[in-house]
C-alpha cells in the first residue's frame, strides 16, 4: 500500500488506551473525508500508522469503530450540555449557556460535528440509538429545570426541552454551514434572546 502523507510512522508502542485514542482520532479524519460507507479499514491502519491487525485487535470492525467514535462525540455533548446547565442559577443565563454549548460543539469540533447531527447511518439502529441519546438526554436535563420552575406538567416540559434542543441543534449547524458570518457570541445571544422570549413567558412556581 502506498503510504499516504498523513500517515503516522510504524513501530512505536503504546499504551492501550493512548493506542486507542490514536487510532479512534485516525478514524475520524477518515470518516469525515470520505463519509462512512466509503472509508476503509486500510485507509485507517495506515492513518493511524500501524498493520491492521494492531486496529483489529481494538475494533473487530468498521461499524464498532465508528460507534466507538459516536459514543464520545455523544457523551461530550451532552456534558457540554450538563455543565452549561449547572454554570448558574440564572434562567435567562442557563438559556444562553445551553444554547452555546450546540454552537461550541459545532465549531470545536470541525466537521466531526456531523457524526452525530448529520450521520448518513440514522438507519442502522444502533447508530439511530446513539443519536437518539443525544437529544433525549439533553432534552430531559432542560425539561427538568423547565418543570422545577414553571407550573408545566412533565410532558409539557418535555416537548420544550425537546424544541430548544431543536432549535439550538439546527440553528448551530446553519450558522457553521452559512461561514459564521456572524460572529459565535453573537448568534449564541440572537438565538437565546429568541428562545428566553418564549420560555420566560411562562410563570414561575416561586
Amino acid at each position: 500500500m502506498t503510504t499516504t502523507p498523513d500517515a503516522k510512522p510504524r513501530g512505536t508502542r503504546l499504551p492501550r488506551m493512548a493506542r486507542r485514542r490514536q487510532l479512534l482520532s485516525a478514524a475520524q479524519e477518515v470518516f469525515v473525508e470520505n463519509g462512512y460507507h466509503a472509508a476503509a479499514m486500510d485507509e485507517i491502519a495506515e492513518r493511524a500508522g500501524v498493520s491492521k491487525p494492531v486496529l483489529y485487535q481494538h475494533f473487530p470492525g468498521k461499524q464498532e469503530l465508528y460507534l466507538a467514535l459516536l459514543d464520545l462525540h455523544v457523551d461530550d455533548m451532552i456534558t457540554r450540555c450538563r455543565d452549561a446547565l449547572a454554570s448558574t442559577t440564572d434562567n435567562k443565563q442557563r438559556v444562553q449557556a445551553a444554547i452555546g454549548a450546540f454552537f461550541d460543539f459545532v465549531s470545536e469540533q470541525g466537521e466531526a460535528f456531523r457524526l452525530v447531527f448529520e450521520s448518513d447511518l440514522r438507519n442502522v439502529a444502533p447508530v439511530r440509538q446513539r443519536i437518539e441519546r443525544n437529544l433525549r438526554e439533553s432534552a430531559e436535563m432542560i425539561s427538568q429545570v423547565i418543570q422545577e420552575d414553571t407550573g408545566c406538567s412533565s410532558d409539557e416540559a418535555h416537548l420544550l426541552g425537546v424544541g430548544l434542543v431543536g432549535m439550538a441543534e439546527v440553528s448551530a449547524r446553519y450558522w457553521l454551514s452559512s461561514g459564521g458570518s456572524i460572529p459565535k457570541d453573537a448568534a449564541t445571544q440572537l438565538m437565546a434572546r429568541l428562545a428566553w422570549r418564549g420560555i420566560s413567558g411562562f410563570p414561575r412556581t416561586s
